[in-house]
């Protein structure tokens, strides 16, 4: 049923508590993905088992598995049963890099550099970077991982003279800190998030079937002193990641 990790005998519902039984069960399944205890892949024993052994209803189970399934963590397949699919990065919109904000979410971030270096600056890294006349910019290409899976390709390019970063830095640390740790002080940024299909590059870096579909994001960083200090262009596994965003409201 579940890797050994795990078992359904391990479940345990308190019918005295004012939290509804379905909420329960909802909560420890979740607890068991999010922890890794329950793998991608792995089946959950079928409605009629887990209501015999809880002594609940199949309905209360029902319940329960599919507000995993709302909520992309369980899929149910004809001939196969319930299954644990991969979870979703959901990352917050704020001024801070992918890397912190995988280690903040308790996830295990990696990195693969594939460029590090300083090159000729072309039209685009002059203009994203708003500065005419730049002669040379640090670029950097990585691919992100997240508990050793490929969850995004990122593309920046750097001003000259603000941080010449190591392989070995850009594995251990996000790029902001990297800046921050400089003495550059992060002020705002302009951000612009949308999707297209995976190339084969895409495909062979992510480990996604060319055409899949991506995210992708723009974003141009500024200092204090309204400086373009980095300007980045990502995409990213639209089947691992995510985006969470908190709108006002109107007044």
């Amino acid at each position: 049923m579940t890797t050994p990790e795990w078992s359904a005998a391990s479940l345990w519902l308190d019918q005295d508590s004012p939290i509804p039984l379905y909420a329960q069960l909802a909560t420890q399944l979740r607890e068991a993905i999010d922890s890794h205890a329950l793998a991608p892949g792995a089946r959950l024993d079928n409605e009629t088992e887990l209501a015999a052994r809880l002594g609940i209803s199949r309905p209360t189970i029902r319940q329960a598995i599919q507000s995993l399934v709302d909520a992309g963590l369980l899929v149910r397949k004809r001939g196969v049963g319930t299954q644990v699919v991969h979870n979703k990065v959901a990352r917050q919109l704020r001024l801070s890099s992918l890397f912190d904000d995988l280690t903040r979410l308790g996830k295990h971030p990696g990195t693969r550099v594939l460029i590090n270096g300083t090159e000729e600056a072309g039209e685009h890294a002059i203009g994203a970077l708003e500065a005419p006349g730049l002669e040379t910019v640090h670029r950097i290409e990585r691919v992100r991982l997240v508990d050793e899976e490929p969850i995004a390709l990122m593309h920046n390019y750097l001003p000259p003279g603000l941080i010449t970063p190591s392989d070995a830095e850009l594995r251990a640390k996000g790029l902001y800190e990297l800046l921050r740790s400089a003495g550059i002080r992060l002020h705002a940024a302009h951000q612009n998030i949308g999707a297209r299909n995976a190339t084969e590059e895409d495909a062979e870096l992510l480990g996604e079937p060319v055409g899949a579909a991506l995210l992708t994001m723009h974003r141009t960083t500024y200092d204090e002193n309204g400086r373009v200090v980095e300007y980045g262009w990502h995409v990213y596994r639209a089947s691992r990641y995510s985006f969470d965003l908190t709108l006002p409201g109107a007044r």
